[in-house]
């Protein structure tokens, strides 16, 4: 027999207290569904009221096929009725079948922060609900500060649950707020409100990440009795952030003793949609994904050593707590100087290429990585360029194009309202079969408004036109550019790595050196587009 758990997202609105984040309403709406399709049972949309914004989420709702929507409010001020207060009135308008009010559970902050006697805020808190319940609205209690609350005055703070409780709060969620609450004592906190009256299937949990150990405070949670997790999609939140509901969900689904315990409303299928849903909101942020992220980063299932990588040709299970499939990953054998032929077989493998054991052309394959890296290549890190160089040496490599010449020029000048502007252009010249293509770019932007710069212009003037190419490389978009100095004096040189991704949700990585930071980025971009193309079983042009 399993109990059901209850996946609370609140990404739309505490996931928007990070610095630095700021959703449009089409961005919200965009996340809602894809919280629906994973299948997540409530989506905290905002504040109704508070800003713009989520007064025009509320007012655009979008259609859940599975998830509820829920407004984010508090409890009604001192000094006026739940009826006439116009900021829960706002919460209610909002229209949401599920309402979340935040309500003080410390003493500290209702006499500090409140301002107002301790009875006085119980009494907020049993109206604020009454007055839910009696328009029939799921409520739910957040129970700010519980964690730091019941540490000072254990009473009150339980108080403060039970006062929601018994006006019919579907929920009553203890709150680390501050985030400086460690797994042994926020197990005491649930144990403790299930022993003052609390059912466990009434009781949730949200944490905050600033020890380190959200995700392990939810699951001691959990396991003291809670049964509703509240999270954010890639851990967002203020500060450190929100319970990472990318590493929880897995968790759960995956692993024991959560696995066999607990039902959540995440399928299989689902799950393994969970790395694509983490990336299309790093999109949205314009962020890079966390190479090293639990479950979905493209680390996350990287095995460098030549021990583990002949050791997960065997069995994958040597070196993998879980099948990388399973979260929508892939497993990678990065390539580096310290290889040996089982990773590079493995790789190989990995990229549907099969190489017979004590095969020559391994070992040349390896010199020519050690020759490379010894000048400042990194190929455990682009998986794309080393494998354009092993098919090269295999034999297996067409040639798309070749740049026959290229030319860079940026410049820095006022425009005719005297605006500072930069200037990037790029004529860039290939062969593609019997087809000579001059292909040419401009960006003119002022520096303010981001970096269009020279590697911007190169990538599309070589882009741009690639005959009948061109389609194969039409959802093809660059998502991170890295320089780095290798060596010193005279004999440095730059490494560039360039991360893209197509329309698939591919996403690949490739290098290029050179001691001019324009060729060595021209390198990579070239590579990418190569790769591209070889993924993509493209025709080789006559």
């Amino acid at each position: 027999m399993t109990d059901r758990l209850h996946l609370y997202d609140t990404t739309l609105r505490d996931g928007a207290q990070t610095q630095g984040v700021l959703f449009t309403t089409a961005e919200k709406i965009r996340i809602a569904q894809l919280l629906d399709a994973l299948g997540i049972d409530t989506i905290e949309g905002g504040w109704p009221g508070a800003n713009p914004t989520d007064s025009e989420f509320f007012e655009a709702a979008p259609r859940m096929a599975h998830a509820r929507l829920a407004a984010f409010g508090m409890t009604r001020r001192s000094g006026r009725s739940a009826e006439n207060d116009d900021v829960l009135a706002a919460v209610l308008n909002a229209g949401t079948s599920t309402v979340c009010l935040v309500g003080k559970a410390h003493p500290f902050h209702v006499t500090e922060a409140l301002g107002i006697p301790l009875d006085e805020n119980l009494e907020n808190i049993r109206a604020s609900f009454a007055h839910l319940r009696a328009r029939g609205r799921e409520a739910v209690f957040d129970a700010e500060h519980f964690f730091d609350g019941f540490r000072a005055d254990p009473a009150y703070a339980l108080d403060c649950l039970r006062a929601a409780h018994a006006e019919g709060a579907r929920w009553i969620v203890l709150c680390d707020t501050n985030g400086g609450t460690l797994p042994a004592e926020i197990a005491r906190g649930v144990e403790a409100a299930i022993a003052a009256g609390i059912p466990p299937d009434r009781l949730g949990i949200h944490a905050h990440d600033d020890t380190g150990h959200a995700v392990a405070n939810s699951l001691a949670a959990v396991e003291a009795g809670a049964r509703q997790i509240q999270g954010t999609l890639n851990g967002l939140g203020e500060r450190c952030g929100n319970a990472n509901l990318v590493t929880l969900i897995p968790t759960l689904l995956l692993k024991e003793p959560y696995r066999s315990r607990f039902a959540t409303g995440v399928t299989e299928e689902a799950l393994r949609g969970l790395l694509s849903a983490s990336r299309t909101l790093d999109d949205i942020l314009n962020r890079v994904p966390a190479r090293q992220a639990p479950y979905v980063g493209a680390s996350a299932f990287a095995h460098k050593a030549g021990l583990h990588a002949s050791a997960i040709l065997k069995n994958p299970a040597t070196y993998e707590h879980v099948d990388p499939a399973a979260v929508g990953n892939t497993r990678i054998v990065p390539m580096s100087n310290q290889a040996g032929q089982s990773n590079l077989r493995a790789r190989l493998a990995e990229a549907g290429i099969e190489v017979a054991p004590g095969d020559p052309r391994l070992a040349r394959i390896l010199e020519e990585v050690k020759e490379r890296e010894g000048r400042g290549y990194a190929y455990d890190t682009a998986q794309a360029s080393f494998e354009l160089l092993a098919r090269r040496a295999l034999g297996l490599l067409p040639t798309w194009f070749e740049v026959e010449r290229y030319r860079v020029i940026s410049e820095r000048r006022r425009n005719a309202r005297g605006q500072i502007v930069t200037v990037s252009e790029a004529v860039v010249t290939v062969a593609i079969g019997s087809r000579r293509i001059t292909s040419f770019h401009e960006n003119l932007h002022a520096p303010e408004e981001g970096d269009a710069g020279p590697v911007h212009a190169l990538s599309r003037a070589l882009a741009a036109d690639l005959g009948d190419l061109q389609s194969f490389i039409a959802d093809m978009r660059l998502t991170d550019f890295a320089v780095r100095i290798v060596g010193s004096g005279t004999n440095a040189v730059t490494r560039v790595l360039l991360d893209s991704e197509d329309g698939r949700g591919r996403q690949w990585t490739t290098v290029g050196v050179s001691a001019n930071i324009i060729d060595a980025s021209f390198e990579a971009l070239a590579d990418a587009i190569a790769w591209k193309l070889c993924r993509d079983n493209a025709p080789v042009p006559r």
